[in-house]
């Protein structure tokens, strides 16, 4: 993760699941799915190193409480969007 451009870490709950936003400096990172508190920790102490969805196969696998991520979008930001204006480029995995 570029820890160098990270911005800020936001956790919204809504039921079940949660969103967590990552955003960076120039790109913002939306990430869907249960409990990110955790997720949210370790980027704030610069610690993670990867991000990536689960597939749906595999799901069953992890205990509750542990950290899910069913959907991630990726969200390239231009100079004019920085400043709360323009839109963006979206990519979703």
């Amino acid at each position: 993760m570029p820890f160098d451009q990270f911005v800020f870490a936001e956790l919204k709950s809504g039921g079940k699941e949660q969103q967590l936003r990552l955003v960076f400096a120039t790109h913002e990172v939306l990430a869907r799915g249960h409990a990110l508190r955790r997720i949210e920790t370790t980027m704030q102490r610069m610690e993670l190193s990867l991000l990536t969805t689960l597939p749906s196969k595999q799901r069953s696998l992890i205990p509750d409480g542990q950290p899910v991520i069913l959907t991630i979008i990726v969200t390239k930001l231009n100079s004019d969007e920085e400043r709360g204006e323009g839109t963006s480029d979206a990519l979703q995995k």
